[in-house]
């Protein structure tokens, strides 16, 4: 990728440059989290596929974090703790929580069994913050490539080897391109009240279309 667009990608999805758009979007994502629980810093909160690099540049922080991901994480932090683990496994038992909190992950998860395994991991918590992106947003915001997401998948896969920006630019295999596609399915706001019914469904806007989805349930 060359160094114009690495810095144009850096400048809008980076996800833990602070200056990005996207940060800039996640800063108030977090404002509005935090207005919603008030009582945040007293809470213990269950990060589903939760990344530490997030919280830490957080402005908002919980007594106590637990991060549940597939990945190991290291963390220093006396709030934090790490779990590997899948919260779609039936036989997974997931710790006890006052809420439990997701940012861009149920549309990785793999399926609309697992989706649904996930909604009702989620759902046994008394509060949780569900965020996804829409899939009626015009730009795929992983890809950064227009309608990505409507496209057959041999011709996803053709763009993402080709497509300098996103947080996949630097794929340039056949076989990994159209892996990277298939790992993501966007979902729409029928998909997300099916999942989550009795949430309240939040919409974020970018130039007054609904960029993604927030399930809250408070």
């Amino acid at each position: 990728m060359s160094d114009a667009f690495e810095s144009l990608t850096r400048r809008t999805v980076a996800p833990y440059d602070s200056s990005s758009l996207s940060a800039r979007a996640r800063a108030k994502r977090w404002h509005d989290f935090a207005a919603t629980f008030p009582d945040l810093s007293e809470m213990t909160v269950l990060d589903l596929g939760g990344d530490a690099r997030a919280w830490r540049l957080a402005p908002v922080r919980p007594a106590r974090l637990i991060l549940l991901n597939i990945f190991p994480q290291d963390v220093e932090e006396p709030w934090m703790t790490t779990m590997v683990g899948d919260a779609c496994d039936p036989t997974a038992e997931l710790p006890d929580a006052d809420l439990v909190y997701s940012n861009s992950v149920i549309e990785h998860v793999g399926g609309h069994w697992r989706r649904q395994r996930f909604a009702e991991a989620v759902r046994q918590a008394p509060r949780y913050w569900v965020q996804t992106p829409n899939r009626y947003f015009p730009i795929e915001p992983h890809f950064m490539i227009p309608w990505l997401q409507h496209l057959p998948a041999s011709l996803q896969r053709r763009l993402i080897v080709h497509w300098p920006l996103g947080n996949y630019a630097e794929q340039k295999s056949d076989e990994g391109a159209l892996g990277n596609a298939l790992d993501i399915e966007l979902l729409s706001a029928t998909e997300m009240s099916f999942y989550f019914p009795e949430a309240e469904l939040r919409r974020e806007r970018l130039f007054g279309l609904t960029k993604s989805f927030i399930a809250v349930k408070r």
